[in-house]
């Protein structure tokens, strides 16, 4: 098979476009001939050594849309020829992988592999993000960072379903545009304004209940800043690099939280998948949620991929067609 191999970590060169064997299934794992791979942020992070893969050589990508062609041992929830969508697996750059049974979503009709590759890594994000570690109420305010991103633009939109007001912000104002097209009441173009005091201006100084940030290093103190007495800086992701360690007395000055969450522990079990899941289909039938998968690479290009994600020049979702 055709697959994306990383012999050494660095930047985006040392993507590989070369042969490979295609794995086997083991006990409770599926084969999956993949038709579309999503590119995510923490693609990179693996290709450069800041989160460390089992082994080198290895197969990047953690999410992908396909159809079921072999089981393993013991499988016994899906079936041979189920279209299927899963995230929180290394190997999707590839024309096959091998994925615990557990982690799949079957797609229902409505979903084809395009939006079925797109939903799964960023819109589990959000999910939990907005559910589980900071559960959105109606009434609060949420600061979205990278509003226009594959995330961001999700965020948004599962932020006003539960009522909350949205301030996003963006490094133009063509991204600002996209943010406010799905649903964000305010919006910041950081590269013109200071968000920390924009968002003290638009809250009369009170600050937000939480603050959703996957830019990391160049943004998380004025996150800080941003918050209410209380409110949570939820860091989910290190666009800009890793946040160095935090003084816990920083916190004190409002009696603040700061939490680190990752997907897999918020998508592990097959009950928590399916319920996500569930969750997002359903809205994406009834128009609630809605993708933005604009930018599409033959897999051979995985490397303009992540090239073109890293340097901002991406909105919404960016994907690798396989077949």
């Amino acid at each position: 098979m055709k697959a994306i191999r990383i012999h050494q970590h660095g930047g985006p060169e040392v993507l590989r476009y070369e042969e490979a064997p295609v794995p086997e299934p083991g006990p409770g794992e599926v084969l999956i001939e993949i038709h579309v791979s999503g590119v995510n942020f923490v693609d990179t992070y693996v290709r450069s050594g800041l989160y460390k893969p089992p082994s080198i050589p290895f197969t990047p990508g953690a999410e992908a849309a396909g159809i079921i062609s072999k089981l393993g041992a013991g499988v016994t929830d899906v079936r041979v020829g189920d279209r299927v969508a899963y995230a929180t697996s290394l190997g999707s750059y590839a024309e096959f992988a091998a994925v615990p049974s557990w982690k799949l979503a079957l797609l229902p009709d409505s979903v084809d592999f395009r939006s079925g590759a797109a939903i799964m890594l960023q819109g589990l994000t959000a999910h939990y993000l907005t559910h589980s570690t900071f559960p959105l109420k109606a009434g609060q305010t949420a600061l979205v960072h990278a509003g226009a991103g594959g995330v961001g633009l999700l965020l948004i939109q599962v932020a006003r379903k539960l009522g909350a007001t949205v301030i996003a912000t963006a490094g133009t104002e063509q991204k600002a545009q996209l943010a406010r097209g799905a649903g964000a009441q305010e919006t910041i173009v950081y590269s013109q304004q200071d968000f920390e005091s924009e968002v003290k201006r638009i809250t009369n100084g009170k600050g937000v209940d939480v603050v959703y940030d996957a830019v990391g290093a160049a943004t998380w103190e004025k996150s800080l800043n941003s918050l209410k007495p209380r409110g949570y800086l939820v860091l989910y992701g290190n666009a800009s690099g890793p946040v160095p360690p935090v003084d816990p007395l920083v916190l004190m000055k409002a009696s603040l939280f700061v939490t680190r969450p990752t997907l897999v522990h918020y998508a592990a079990s097959r009950e928590e998948v399916q319920a996500r899941t569930g969750d997002l289909f359903r809205w994406m039938a009834s128009g609630e949620l809605k993708l933005k998968t604009d930018h599409m690479f033959p897999l051979a290009d995985a490397a303009r991929a992540q090239m073109d994600l890293e340097a901002r020049r991406t909105t919404g979702k960016v994907l690798l067609q396989v077949r």
